[in-house]
């Protein structure tokens, strides 16, 4: 893999499963670097994911578009998070997401196959994938509760406290859109926040 700055991605591996530096070898082998530009798609549907991404630098959205033409934007990645079209990817059927760059990115990517052949040769990195797709369960869910419990505001309050430094990266129609409401009505909620402000 070409030396680039994947020291995070180092940290991130060694915060979650005690590798050494053998076992950390093998783990790093099975991605590779890649430079992806502004508004370039690094997944599309009809087309399978045969990778998932690890976030070295830049901002990424997934978004599906319904039948009238609206789109959803069903995830945002930035800096040590993962992303992909995970019912395509661990499927291996075609995708039904748009996977978009939102800025200049670096990604390391691994492709479903790889994944597959580095849990079955060593435990601990099968443990390390199984604690990813726990997290990414657990986070769907809370995603789902705070949708179906919460109202508008509360989620867009939750959303700026816990991700400050992403609402600054990422356009206010997707960030709406993530969030469930229209850009206008996120815009009535902004502007309400800030004349409390003053």
């Amino acid at each position: 893999m070409t030396p680039y700055s994947i020291e995070s991605f180092i940290e991130h591996l060694r915060k979650r499963v005690a590798f050494t530096q053998k076992e950390l070898d093998k783990m790093l082998s099975g991605f590779n670097l890649k430079k992806v530009k502004k508004k370039q798609v690094v997944i599309q549907p009809g087309f399978t994911a045969k990778c998932q991404y690890y976030v070295l630098e830049g901002v990424f959205r997934a978004y599906i578009i319904d039948e009238k033409g609206e789109d959803h934007t069903i995830q945002l990645a930035i800096e040590d998070w993962w992303i992909s079209d995970y019912n395509s990817y661990i499927s291996q059927t075609p995708a039904t997401m748009f996977v978009v760059a939102l800025e200049d990115s670096v990604i390391l990517q691994i492709d479903y196959e790889t994944e597959q052949q580095l849990k079955t040769s060593s435990h601990k990195i099968e443990t390390f994938f199984r604690i990813m797709a726990e997290r990414t369960a657990a986070f769907r869910q809370r995603r789902i509760i705070s949708n179906l419990t919460q109202t508008a505001e509360e989620r867009y309050n939750n959303f700026i406290e816990k991700y400050p430094h992403i609402a600054d990266r990422v356009p206010q129609y997707a960030v709406a859109s993530y969030l469930g409401m229209t850009t206008e009505f996120l815009s009535r909620i902004r502007n309400k926040k800030t004349k409390k402000k003053k």
